[in-house]
């Protein structure tokens, strides 16, 4: 980054210092806004559970619970609430789009290369999900990992899509602020890069942190696995097939687990 920008005639050169100072803002409000807000909740949700009485083991979260008792209203407020989740992505890349330049270009998030996307997708979702399930039935044996139950949607012809959606919607709210937006900007802020990872990776961990403390380790392994992986490619739709095939897995997948299954993993 230069020391001072082009300054408007008439107007002084902005210092670097100002700059810095205005990115540093800028990320807070765009994590306050988003996935930063969701990592104080869960940090508040997981003291709650430690001090609630009860262990880790013997308590349950849902991911995907009903808004509404009514189905055609909580199907409404689903489709809202995927909505206004993706205002912090539209946010973070407007501004990286900043001077001109395509976000999306920028980050990776294009369709440029759609099967060599796919296929490097379905295969970090392998290497990540085959352990993190595995990771996930550990926690949960020692009791540091609470129930996770996927979804609690009733089900309906509109179910599956709306689960898909969800999904999708995951990725790209966590892929596109966790890993393009938060670390293009800290390399501007001439962060070095094992920081630049790792603080990526502390903050996907940190929002799953209500889940327990497993998931917070296996979400941090994620993000630094992820974001290793942009830091070298500098191409974040692979990271969204991965996260969305993983999510679809786990989402649509548990209906079809087999009871036995459940029962031994603690899924039901």
């Amino acid at each position: 980054m230069p020391a001072t920008t082009a300054p408007t005639p008439g107007t002084p050169p902005v210092s670097e210092r100002a700059v810095r100072r205005r990115l540093t803002v800028e990320i807070w409000i765009v994590l306050g806004l988003s996935l930063g807000r969701s990592g104080v909740y869960a940090l508040v949700a997981i003291l709650d559970r430690m001090t609630a009485g009860p262990p880790l083991a013997d308590q349950s979260t849902t991911i995907n619970a009903p808004l509404n008792p009514r189905p055609w209203l909580d199907v409404l407020y689903q489709v809202l609430s995927i909505g206004f989740a993706l205002v912090p992505v539209a946010l973070a890349l407007y501004l990286l789009s900043a001077g001109g330049r395509s976000a999306t270009r920028r980050i990776g998030l294009t369709a440029a290369r759609p099967w060599r996307d796919l296929g490097v997708g379905v295969g970090l979702a392998a290497l990540i999900g085959i352990p993190g399930l595995g990771l996930y039935a550990v926690g949960r044996a020692v009791g540091i990992t609470v129930q996770v139950q996927p979804t609690t949607i009733d089900d309906h012809w509109w179910t599956i899509p709306l689960l898909v959606a969800l999904a999708l919607k995951n990725a790209l709210l966590e892929e596109v602020v966790a890993v393009g937006y938060l670390m293009e900007r800290l390399r501007e802020l001439r962060w070095s890069a094992p920081l630049v990872v790792a603080a990526s990776a502390l903050l996907r961990g940190s929002y799953h942190l209500y889940q327990g403390w497993g998931p917070f380790v296996g979400n941090v392994v994620m993000g630094l696995v992820f974001a290793e992986y942009y830091r070298r490619r500098r191409r974040v739709m692979p990271l969204v097939v991965a996260h969305t095939v993983m999510d679809l897995v786990v989402f649509v997948g548990y209906a079809l687990i087999p009871g036995a299954w459940l029962t031994s993993l603690g899924l039901d």
